[in-house]
């Protein structure tokens, strides 16, 4: 009689543990602080020390493609954002606080480029000397700016 008890628990057993073990790996990965009911899993990844390539940059209603070598960086550390803006190279005092960036007055280069280029470079422009607020989902950033202006981009690995 053991022996059959033991030969229909065994199976029962084994079924049950291979169940839990996707629910147990799931456990401890919701972000820390994360709210209740909160669709976010995983950590987020931080606005400072990524290589962020701007997609594209909308002001005024009016959305504006980057050119492939658009991207910005935020440096903790040193307090400065910088990048290229598709055609110049930008600088300027950064604070990364609470959800909102700060962004300085920009430094830049003053090459000329494509119509374009330079369309989409001052509408770029156009989100320095203010505070934005700024959301990460995965590998996405989106800026915004008070009046709605808003600058889209992805995490360059």
């Amino acid at each position: 009689m053991y022996r059959q008890k033991q030969r229909l628990i065994t199976p029962l057993v084994t079924t049950a543990a291979v169940a839990l073990i996707p629910l147990a790996a799931a456990c401890g990965n919701e972000k820390a602080g994360s709210e209740p009911g909160s669709d976010s899993v995983g950590a987020e990844r931080p606005v400072t020390g990524v290589r962020w390539k701007v997609d594209s940059v909308t002001v005024d209603g009016k959305t504006h493609r980057a050119g492939r070598d658009t991207h910005l960086t935020f440096d903790e550390k040193t307090g400065k954002a910088g990048g290229r803006l598709g055609c110049n190279h930008v600088n300027a005092k950064a604070t990364v606080r609470d959800g909102h960036i700060t962004l300085g007055a920009p430094s830049t280069t003053r090459m000329m480029c494509d119509a374009s280029l330079m369309d989409t470079e001052r509408a770029l422009l156009n989100l320095f000397n203010k505070t934005l607020s700024y959301r990460v989902d995965a590998d996405n950033l989106v800026l915004t700016s008070e009046n709605g202006n808003t600058l889209r981009a992805v995490a360059d690995e």
